[in-house]
């Protein structure tokens, strides 16, 4: 198990693979297997059957999992996709802090 610097509702710009430079909201977060759910992106198509009788089959697009190295957060004082650093205030709560501009992100 690993621990990500990144979270569920974060904005996060996709570094690699055929959605590159695109950017999305994290709406899973998988730490045991390292990846990560981006709402929108990596979307891979799946053939559903028919539920019921009457019911037309379909092919839906689902966002799949993806690795969390693939994505880096995007600060939102300064709209740059930047690694955030982890600093511990004075009564020892882990803060998440843009390397950049030094705002607090949430």
């Amino acid at each position: 198990m690993s621990r990500f610097r990144i979270k569920k509702n974060d904005l996060v710009k996709i570094l690699s693979g055929r959605d590159r430079g695109k950017s999305g909201r994290i709406i899973l977060v998988l730490p045991k297997v390292g990846r990560i759910v981006v709402e929108g992106l990596n979307l891979f198509k799946r053939h559903r059957r028919p539920r019921r009788q009457g019911e037309k089959g379909q092919i839906v697009q689902i966002p799949a999992p993806m690795p969390v190295s693939k994505v880096m957060l995007i600060c939102p004082s300064c709209k740059e996709a930047r690694r955030p650093k982890i600093t511990v205030d004075a009564s020892g709560k882990k803060n998440r802090v843009c390397r950049k501009c030094s705002a607090l992100i949430p």
